[in-house]
C-alpha cells in the first residue's frame, strides 16, 4: 500500500473507532493521534532511507504540537488508531500490526540499553487502555486487551485481557465489546476483602469452637486457592 493510501486509511479509520466525531474539520484541531501518524508516516519512508536527521526533526515539531512521541524507526501497522493521545510515547524498536487501538497516555517502552529488539510487539487487534505501560521486548497476542494503567512485563497470549501491577491475565476467550471497562476486576479490592473476611474467622475461632465458623473458613481457603490459580496464568 502506498503512503497516500495509507494516509487516506487513517483518516477514515476515526469514523470507526470514535462516534463523537461529527465534521472533518475536527481533524484539524481535536485529533492529534491522526496527525502524529500522519507525520509518522512521512518521517518512516525518509528513516528507512537513512533521512534519520530529517526523521527525528519531523517527529520532533510533530510532538510539540500533538504531545505524542513516536520514534520515527517503529514499525507501525495499517489503521492503527490513538484515541485523545497525550502522552503516548512508541519507542524505535516497537512493533504495532494492523488494528490496533491505543488510549491517551499508553508508553511502548524499553528496559534494555543494549542494541537490537528494546521494544514490545503488539499483534492484530489489541486493545491498550489509557495510561497503560508495556515495557521490553513482549509480545501482546492478536485481539487481546490491557487495562488501564496497567503495567505489562511479560507476554499476553492471544484473546486475553491482561490488568493490574504488574500486569496479569484475568481472562481469556476474545469478548465482542471493544473494551469492557465495566468488566475488569479491581485485584486489590477483591484481595482486601479476602483478607478482612479471613482476619473476622480466625477471630471467631479464636473465640469458640464453631462447626459452622470452621465450614466458612474452608470455603474461604477455596476461593483463596482459586484466586492464586488465576494469577499464576
Amino acid at each position: 500500500m502506498g503512503l497516500f493510501s495509507e494516509i487516506a486509511e487513517d483518516f477514515s479509520n476515526v469514523y470507526k473507532n470514535d462516534p463523537a466525531i461529527s465534521s472533518p474539520v475536527e481533524f484539524l484541531f481535536n485529533y492529534p493521534g491522526v496527525w502524529a501518524i500522519f507525520w509518522y508516516r512521512i518521517a518512516n519512508r525518509l528513516y528507512r532511507n537513512n533521512f534519520k536527521a530529517l526523521s527525528r526533526m519531523i517527529m520532533g515539531i510533530s510532538q510539540i504540537f500533538t504531545h505524542i512521541d513516536i520514534h520515527p524507526g517503529a514499525t507501525i501497522g495499517n489503521r492503527v488508531f490513538i484515541d485523545h493521545g497525550t502522552g503516548v510515547v512508541i519507542g524505535q524498536t516497537a512493533i504495532i500490526e494492523d488494528d490496533v487501538l491505543i488510549y491517551q497516555g499508553v508508553t511502548l517502552g524499553g528496559v534494555s540499553l543494549t542494541p537490537g529488539k528494546r521494544h514490545p510487539t503488539i499483534k492484530r487487534g489489541v486493545v491498550i487502555g489509557a495510561g497503560a505501560k508495556i515495557l521490553g521486548n513482549i509480545t501482546i497476542g492478536e485481539n487481546s486487551k490491557v487495562g488501564a494503567n496497567s503495567v505489562v512485563v511479560r507476554n499476553v497470549p492471544e484473546n486475553s485481557t491482561a490488568i493490574g501491577i504488574p500486569a496479569h491475565v484475568i481472562q481469556k476467550g476474545r469478548d465482542k465489546d471493544p473494551f469492557s471497562h465495566n468488566k475488569l476486576p479491581d485485584i486489590n479490592k477483591e484481595m482486601f476483602e479476602y483478607l478482612l473476611k479471613r482476619v473476622a474467622v480466625l477471630e471467631h475461632i479464636l473465640v469458640q469452637d464453631n462447626t459452622e465458623i470452621l465450614e466458612q473458613d474452608l470455603q474461604l481457603e477455596d476461593i483463596y486457592e482459586s484466586f492464586i490459580k488465576a494469577m499464576k496464568n
